[in-house]
């Protein structure tokens, strides 16, 4: 007789929905999800989801970005969160700290604060409330042409 076992996994699942804040939407206040949300329209507060972030050109955050991977190609001010890979596309304005496992910058855009990267500098779920980014770690951000 065979026995079968059940392996416990961490692997994050998508549950396929994707939340989408529209230009000319403004909305007040702290947004958690577990799937993926694009914004074009304007938040202010903490913003967390176990999946992607995607600010469009129109779009704009003013607090904490939490994520697993992130395309900003809009205005963040507030500190990153971003567990896999950020992506600042070139129409981007980011002013605040940042802590991803990987970095990608298109020529254009703009960055002002303190970046540390690699996986072991990721601690997911932290904002600017009490506490501090890491120092820079010694990888370089990929610059994309």
């Amino acid at each position: 007789m065979k026995s079968s076992r059940t392996q416990k996994t961490n692997e994050v699942v998508s549950t396929g929905s994707i939340n989408v804040i529209g230009e000319g939407t403004v909305i007040e206040g702290n947004l958690n999800s577990k799937g993926d949300i694009r914004i074009d329209g304007k938040v202010k507060g903490v913003l967390n989801t176990n999946n992607k972030v995607v600010l469009g050109v129109s779009g704009s955050i003013e607090g904490d970005v939490i994520a697993r991977s992130a395309d900003i190609s809009g205005h963040i001010k507030g500190n990153i969160n971003i567990k896999e890979t950020l992506f600042l596309k070139s129409t981007a304005r980011v002013f605040g700290d940042i802590e991803t496992g990987k970095l990608v910058i298109e020529s254009g855009s703009e960055f002002n604060g303190k970046c540390s990267m690699g996986n072991e500098n990721v601690t997911m779920g932290r904002g600017s409330s009490g506490s501090t980014v890491s120092e820079m770690a010694d990888e370089k951000a990929v610059i994309a042409p």
